[in-house]
């Protein structure tokens, strides 16, 4: 995911509003995990059970970074790949099973915009960021011909997954931060702490308020990175999750080409864009931020306007000039901004 998404979040020493709730003081925990700073924000009445439910959710991160990891040789998502081909069912773990179930459903939904089996077109862009160089017209096609969510099937039942083509690779970059956030909020309500804020470099889950206020402020940046947000939304008990282009792009003979590849196309986009999701869940928001992109906005809209409980921003500079898009919900959640600037 682009790092888009910036939260300017509030002050220490609150007290609850709630009658009969205790003094609550604002705890803010980093640590990096999945390759990226992940930042816990939570409130609690003392540091003792804030620095616990703090540990548990990172080692809950930790964990799922060793199943989901297309970078780790030994993840379970690696050792999966490994039986590209055998035509054969692989017993896969619950949290697996949850993430690539859901990644089979959008794909389908999305006609193909969002496919985890990308993951071989998506190291030839790897190496064309490093070297510059686009990947060759014969590269592409044989990585493409290992691409397509019909070649991965998924039990919809049991927790078995099967690939279908040797040389097959799954890549979860689209989605694995976002059910990962969603796993570390569930950590911290089972330590009673229920008012905090999970941010995976942009995937952000957000649970009940500050003491103090209707919602966590939150702040969308802009395209460019050239200034403070224009946008701020206040949210709670929701996720919202960016997809762009605007640190991760390669430029290659003046043209350039974001990190975010077509799985139809095997071609990384060039339309210079954000899309920012709001979703009732970090894995629905991450993943839909991705096909979204993917989509453009015409598809893209058309595609969130059948999830009535999603709203999406598009933000895109395809020839250098802004064009906005939005969902008909978008406007309803901009109605809950809250006037000033975001604090620090």
């Amino acid at each position: 995911m682009g790092r888009i998404m910036v939260a300017w979040l509030l002050g220490v020493g609150v007290t609850g509003v709630a009658l009969g709730e205790p003094v609550a003081e604002r705890f803010q925990f980093t640590q990096v995990e999945m390759a990226v700073p992940i930042k816990i924000v939570l409130y609690s009445a003392d540091a003792s059970t804030a620095t616990r439910a703090a540990e548990a959710a990172f080692a809950r991160i930790h964990d799922l970074n060793g199943k989901l990891s297309d970078y780790d040789p030994q993840s379970e998502l690696r050792r999966l790949c490994q039986s590209t081909g055998s035509g054969g069912k692989c017993p896969i773990s619950e949290d697996l099973w949850q993430v690539l179930n859901y990644a089979q459903s959008l794909g389908q939904r999305s006609e193909g915009a969002f496919d985890v089996t990308i993951g071989p077109v998506v190291r030839l862009w790897r190496r064309a960021r490093r070297n510059g160089q686009l990947p060759s017209p014969e590269q592409l096609a044989s990585a493409r011909s290992l691409v397509g969510h019909d070649l991965l099937h998924v039990d919809p039942e049991q927790h078995y997954a099967t690939l279908l083509k040797e040389e097959m690779r799954l890549d979860l970059g689209g989605i694995a931060k976002g059910y990962a956030v969603d796993e570390a909020l569930g950590v911290l309500e089972k330590f009673g702490i229920k008012r905090a804020l999970v941010d995976a470099g942009g995937d952000m889950v957000l649970g009940d308020p500050p003491p103090d206020r209707p919602g966590w402020r939150i702040g969308i940046a802009r395209l460019e990175m050239d200034g403070p947000p224009t946008r701020v939304l206040s949210l709670a008990n929701t996720a919202i999750a960016t997809s762009g282009d605007s640190w991760q792009f390669v430029e290659i003979d003046g043209r350039r080409y974001s990190h975010i590849v077509d799985p139809r196309t095997g071609l990384g986009l060039t339309d210079h864009s954000s899309v920012t999701i709001i979703a009732p869940d970090g894995m629905v928001a991450d993943a839909l931020a991705s096909a979204v992109s993917v989509l453009g906005p015409k598809k893209g809209l058309e595609l969130i306007e059948r999830m009535p409980e999603c709203a999406a921003l598009i933000i895109r500079a395809p020839h250098g000039k802004i064009e906005t898009f939005q969902s008909q919900g978008w406007a309803s959640v901009e109605g809950t901004a809250e006037s000033g600037k975001p604090a620090g």
